[in-house]
């Protein structure tokens, strides 16, 4: 797609990659048809083609208005556009551009100003944690739809304490220990039965995606920065991987190289800290042989048919697809994922569950009826957004796959 930069954006680093995407773009359309807001709103310029379209505008020069910021702000960031694009469009990086232009020239209400500002600063605050600890005390007579955010209190279990000679680093994140801490005790457990030592980098916390996806990029890269502090003593010490059980911190994490490529502070240790991310199913080729003589055969069977919803971080974001479903199959567990729209988005999408409510849970009783159909005993996801959005839904038991492994460990 030819592009002609307005003055301003010329010789600009945002300008020079946005441009060199445009013009991957030939406006073919293949996207929209895996799009699912544009499914649900039928309007083109909610969309990848129409979003692309408004960015073009306003990068060659044209006045954004409240309507371009909205239709930007409906985008779910799900990728599910990368997956379908012949061309290699990286949609992902050019809407984060976009937004930030429009964002930078259109001002908004009060409102939503104070609600972007309490979730980018409240979710990677030291005090969420407590927050979560008293919602959860209250749970019971919470509105229904803080309710909704709030996850019944869960057991973490115990960390365990064998050392390996081979070790890796671990991020925690900055909302999984305080509503589904579990999450994190069942890898390092898992892990361990696997001979492999998992390490947490103390000082380590949010992977950066919530303040960059809401635009407030310098935030996002100060959360980046410090994690690469924080573990760089454990690469140059020999940590094999940076192991992520979150797919959308993983997705940002791998990204690093990408974000802070013209730091020349942190360039090479970005690239280096992304080069060893993985996420916890790209190990699970090698965790087959050693985890199948022990697990317990009896909780396998009474596991039953297990549903398991790949989330958009993960298949589209890392374009990981097939490997959880698989691996666990040769570990004896049934699952299955849905057998109809199984790469659309649940509509969980990190915060916007929260600015878009409706599209949100439209999204998710959509993706539950095509997971119910399955009629499983519980659904697996690999994303802490993913999981609880879903179980907000449905009485069936949602959780991390990893937990199930745990599970028949135990």
């Amino acid at each position: 797609m030819q592009t002609h930069l307005a003055p301003e954006y010329q010789d600009t680093p945002q300008g020079r990659e946005a441009e060199a995407i445009l013009r991957k773009c030939v406006h073919c359309g293949f996207c929209t048809a895996t799009c699912p807001t544009y499914q649900l709103l039928g309007d083109e310029l909610d969309g990848p083609r129409g979003r692309i379209y408004l960015m073009k505008q306003v990068l060659e020069g044209a006045a954004p208005t409240r309507k371009t910021q909205q239709h930007l702000d409906r985008c779910l960031t799900c990728r599910n556009c990368e997956s379908t694009c012949p061309s290699g469009v990286q949609y992902g990086h050019l809407v984060d551009i976009g937004r930030q232009l429009v964002d930078a020239k259109v001002p908004r209400p009060l409102g939503e100003r104070v609600l972007r500002w309490a979730l980018k600063e409240g979710l990677t605050s030291p005090v969420f944690a407590p927050a979560m600890k008293l919602g959860q005390a209250l749970r019971d007579v919470l509105p229904s739809a803080l309710r909704a955010k709030v996850p019944a209190p869960q057991t973490a279990g115990v960390w365990p304490t064998q050392s390996h000679p081979r070790k890796v680093l671990m991020l925690a994140g900055c909302v999984q220990p305080a509503m589904l801490p579990n999450i994190n005790t069942a890898t390092a457990r898992v892990l361990d039965a696997a001979g492999i030592q998992t390490l947490v980098a103390p000082q380590a916390g949010c992977c950066g995606a919530v303040k960059f996806h809401l635009n407030d990029h310098e935030g996002g890269k100060a959360h980046m920065r410090a994690n690469i502090d924080a573990w760089w003593p454990f690469v140059q010490q020999g940590a094999e991987a940076i192991v992520m059980n979150a797919s959308g911190c993983g997705v940002m994490v791998k990204d690093y190289g990408h974000v802070l490529r013209d730091d020349p502070a942190y360039a090479d240790k970005a690239q280096r800290i992304s080069a060893l991310t993985r996420d916890l199913s790209e190990f699970l080729p090698e965790l087959v042989p050693r985890l199948k003589p022990k697990l317990k055969a009896a909780v396998v069977a009474q596991a039953g048919l297990q549903a398991f919803h790949p989330p958009c971080t993960l298949q589209h974001g890392q374009q990981l697809k097939g490997g959880v479903e698989t691996h666990l199959a040769d570990l004896g567990f049934a699952v299955q994922v849905a057998a109809v729209e199984p790469h659309l988005c649940c509509g969980s999408a990190g915060t916007y569950s929260v600015l878009n409510p409706d599209i949100a849970y439209t999204l998710r009783d959509r993706k539950l009826g095509h997971l119910g159909a399955l009629q499983p005993q519980a659904i697996l996801s690999a994303n802490v957004g993913c999981i609880t959005h879903l179980q907000s839904g449905t009485e069936v038991p949602v959780k991390h796959w990893v937990e199930l492994l745990d599970q028949a460990l135990a």
